[in-house]
């Protein structure tokens, strides 16, 4: 065993399992090759604030959306919501959309 190998299953419990997000106990080898498959997305995320939190959206994935009481806790709430969204399309074979633009303006409204 390598001195990398040592120092990444050094933390790892005594099983040699690393629970994965949703709550799935999988052995770190698995975790590295299904990792090694993945494809990485990238899609413009919208976070706003208001007197109460931010709520953050992907307009590329209609209904992946959610909250946070600051932008860091929206952020990374959004980042799982869009993982487990992409995950559900991959399972039921339903294609991942292409990731487009978002353009911002702001506009001057006299009234």
């Amino acid at each position: 065993m390598g001195e990398r190998e040592a120092t990444e299953t050094s933390s790892l419990p005594a099983d040699g399992r690393v629970t994965e997000g949703r709550g799935e106990a999988v052995p770190r080898r698995f975790l590295r090759a299904r990792m090694d498959l993945m494809k990485a997305y990238r899609f413009s995320v919208i976070i706003e604030g208001d007197g109460d939190g931010f709520f953050a959206q992907f307009p590329e994935l209609q209904g992946c959306y959610t909250q946070g009481k600051t932008y860091d806790e929206a952020l990374r709430n959004i980042r799982d919501a869009v993982r487990l969204h992409l995950e559900d399309r991959l399972e039921k074979g339903e294609p991942i959309p292409k990731p487009s633009s978002v353009k911002l303006a702001s506009l001057e409204i006299a009234v």
